[in-house]
């Protein structure tokens, strides 16, 4: 871990990294990718040490409240956050002025900060996306080894179903030949759909491969599954994507099954849901007087 002074914490369309960098393990993350000019160890977590106080003077200048979001390049509850705590403020602030969220995580840590979350949902909204690759617990953990399996995810998503607050999750990689079945399918929907959730974000069977993260991911190929490798170089070659030879197949499984399940699977339709800032009706009526 190191910290860096930030010169900004907002992007243009109002998300964050609280840190970069990241310690879940998880062999496939795109944000190892070069191209994101990391200039430090993945592990190395970054840590923006005046973070919040930058997010506090952008909620101030904000003219109209909005979705503020995080967890696109790194996710907010990396261990790390269980000591700083700069997540959990950073909901403070968008509760305190009175904005939405929409996060990204595998994590259960965030169930810590069930109260807020709750809060920021009274009033506006507050959406908590899960990223949900493998039904198969031993395979996930060999996957996703630094974080907490499918199994506890889901029970993250059903204490979410139970406390009102709206969930997405994101399918995404299906590593071909790996988990791309109709059985890791099948039991990842039945998952979402028994939680409730608003939608499932899907961008096809398969998985992107750059400079930085496709080192990565064919070592632990390697290591993992052995012989793996090979055959990702003799099917995909250096292409960015590495397209399942079932995606025309599972794909149609997937809307099949979705649409039968009244869970949202266009992911445009997903994105405006994500980022459209909503005000309950209660506080609008409020402000009247």
């Amino acid at each position: 871990m190191h910290y860096v002074k930030a010169k900004g914490i907002l992007s243009a369309n109002n998300g964050m990294n609280l840190y970069r960098g990241c310690s879940h393990g998880c062999i496939y993350c795109d944000s190892r990718s070069r191209c994101y000019g990391m200039e430090h160890d993945f592990e190395d977590i970054e840590v923006k040490e005046n973070a919040i106080e930058l997010l506090e003077s952008a909620l101030q200048r904000k003219r109209k409240r909005c979705m503020l979001g995080t967890g696109s390049m790194t996710d907010p509850y990396i261990p790390l956050e269980a000591r700083l705590g700069y997540m959990r403020r950073a909901l403070s602030l968008a509760d305190r002025y009175g904005f939405g969220f929409a996060l990204i995580t595998k994590s259960k840590l965030l169930l810590r900060d069930l109260d807020l979350l709750k809060a920021i949902n009274d009033r506006t909204k507050c959406v908590v996306q899960m990223t949900l690759t493998t039904f198969d617990e031993a395979l996930c953990k060999k996957l996703e080894p630094n974080v907490c399996g499918t199994r506890e995810r889901f029970e993250v998503l059903m204490e979410l179903k139970r406390a009102g607050i709206p969930t997405v999750v994101w399918l995404c990689p299906i590593l071909p030949f790996i988990n791309d079945t109709e059985e890791n399918l099948r039991g990842i929907l039945d998952y979402c759909a028994q939680a409730g959730v608003y939608g499932v974000i899907c961008f096809g069977m398969g998985l992107t491969l750059r400079e930085g993260n496709r080192e990565y991911f064919y070592h632990q190929l390697d290591r993992l599954f052995p012989g793996m490798k090979e055959l990702y170089i003799k099917s995909f070659g250096m292409t960015y994507q590495a397209v399942s030879p079932r995606n025309r197949e599972l794909m149609e499984l997937f809307h099949q099954i979705c649409g039968e399940k009244g869970m949202a699977h266009d992911n445009g339709q997903i994105f405006e849901y994500l980022s459209r800032f909503e005000e309950k009706r209660g506080e609008v009526q409020l402000s009247l007087f």
